[in-house]
């Protein structure tokens, strides 16, 4: 979706924010989307090492109990 967006679209973009927000709260905004971001990737990150200590165990077949 975003690969066709090319140079002139981001521009534009870019522009349609400066014009919405100003240029007073995009440092303040910018701050924010990093630190979504960076809170985002620490919650990741401390997902995948908990499934990695405590993996599922897997489900196991009962053998026993073969159909006649």
């Amino acid at each position: 979706m975003l690969q066709n967006i090319g140079i002139p679209g981001l521009i534009m973009i870019l522009v349609v924010i400066l014009i919405l927000f100003g240029p007073s709260k995009l440092p303040e905004l910018g701050r924010a989307v990093g630190r979504t971001l960076h809170e985002f990737k620490a919650s990741a990150r401390e997902l995948v090492s908990e499934t990695k200590e405590n993996p599922e165990p897997k489900a196991e077949k009962d053998l026993s109990a073969k159909p006649s």
